[in-house]
């Protein structure tokens, strides 16, 4: 294959580089080179306002979500001058994880199900980073079995009214708009019952509730229904379409996802290169070289399997089950990789502040960020049951509950 631009694509890369080089954020770049896994580091500077200003300032020279119709926000550029300009934004790109859920997952749905007039109202600013999204999907009895889901939505004149809670919800307390899956009807199958909405998370009835996690942070939370009222049209697809709507987003999350993960590779490769193993370069290690070369082949399926995304998208395709298979593969070589880096460092492994531990902390941000990787957007035993099933073409899983009505599968919640 050849990888040398065309004149077009050079033409492209150039402009990129100029923006970048005239409007970047050049007085973070110190701090975002030494951004953990699951944090941005932005200093002095809040990591929010920072990654709004820098989000803005490409709407408005046309450099955001690039392959977005323009009257979305977007440039109308094709995918592969996407993925030039994904490679010359580098490390400014950190500053763009708030914006992947409502970019990568709920924008593609909206096009897709929802009243173009809410697209070019909602869209644009979701472009440009005035309005922060998330996905309210998982819920604490349906987490990896998502259409078993509980959040009840009941229609009321022209409105719905929700009650029920969503759990795992990133970034919800930074968010202006979520994207949620409702059941609106249990007397059918339960893949049957289940409706899409999207709702101002500012509206009355909506509590957040944020999660510490072990590496301190809160990226994740509750977020409770209390009577909340969605107007009808803000209904994304038909009633009882919701899981048809809910597969293009989740098929979405995972290319995002898989996509975007920072396995570790590059750091592992770089620490082993200077680091030292019983008075020896950690290199002339034969297992040492042995894992590089593994997580080597990895990082280049990886990269392979989202060209061939690409190419589909390119060809007006839309993100398949095959998704699955690099964020499956990505989530575990994330953990593999901290796990064998904080091994290598021994004692040392234990000191989890950036200023005095080896690499600067990243590896222990790693290994605590990972276990969230193998479980958001579907755990590793849903993606292989995906990838056997619809990829492989093998039996489906045995499924007890399949074709029987919600309300008539064992349980105490309704």
């Amino acid at each position: 294959m050849d990888f040398t631009d065309t004149p077009a694509e050079a033409a492209f890369r150039e402009q990129a580089r100029d923006f970048i080089a005239a409007n970047a954020p050049h007085y973070l770049a110190e701090h975002l080179a030494k951004s953990g896994f699951g944090h941005t580091n932005t200093g002095e500077h809040d990591a929010l306002t920072e990654a709004k200003k820098w989000q803005r300032t490409k709407a408005q020279a046309g450099w955001a979500c690039l392959q977005w119709p323009t009257e979305f926000g977007g440039r109308g550029a094709s995918p592969i001058e996407n993925v030039i300009w994904s490679q010359e934004e580098g490390l400014y790109s950190r500053l763009t994880g708030t914006f992947i859920i409502g970019q990568g997952m709920c924008a593609p749905t909206l096009m897709a199900f929802a009243d173009p007039s809410h697209n070019t109202r909602l869209l644009p600013k979701l472009a440009s980073g005035e309005e922060v999204w998330c996905q309210l999907f998982s819920e604490p009895h349906g987490g990896s079995d998502l259409a078993g889901l509980r959040t009840k939505a009941e229609k009321d004149g022209d409105e719905w009214l929700v009650n029920g809670q969503k759990i795992w919800t990133s970034g919800a307390q930074h968010s202006d708009y979520g994207l949620l899956i409702t059941r609106t009807d249990a007397t059918v199958a339960k893949h049957k019952g289940l409706t899409m909405f999207f709702l101002d998370m500012k509206s009355p009835g909506v509590r957040i509730v944020p999660i510490k996690q072990a590496n301190g942070n809160s990226e994740f939370n509750e977020v409770y229904f209390e009577n909340v009222r969605i107007p009808d049209d803000q209904r994304v697809g038909g009633v009882g379409e919701g899981w048809r709507v809910a597969i293009t987003t989740l098929m979405n999350e995972r290319m995002a996802i898989g996509g975007s993960i920072a396995t570790g590779f590059p750091e592992i490769l770089e620490w082993a290169q200077s680091a030292q193993l019983n008075g020896r370069p950690a290199l002339e290690d034969p297992n040492v070289k042995s894992k590089l070369a593994d997580w080597y082949v990895k990082a280049a399926g990886l990269k392979n399997n989202a060209s061939r995304q690409i190419t589909t998208l390119s060809k007006g395709g839309l993100p398949g089950p095959e998704n699955s298979m690099g964020k499956l593969v990505a989530g575990n070589m994330m953990q593999d990789i901290a796990k064998f880096a904080l091994d290598l460092q021994g004692l040392s492994g234990v000191l989890v502040d950036p200023s005095v531990a080896e690499g600067a902390a990243r590896f222990q941000a790693m290994l605590l960020r990972s276990p969230a990787v193998r479980i958001e957007g579907g755990t590793d035993q849903i993606l292989r049951n995906i990838i056997g099933e619809r990829v492989l073409g093998l039996p489906e899983d045995m499924r007890a509950d399949k074709g029987i009505a919600f309300s008539d599968i064992p349980t105490s919640a309704l």
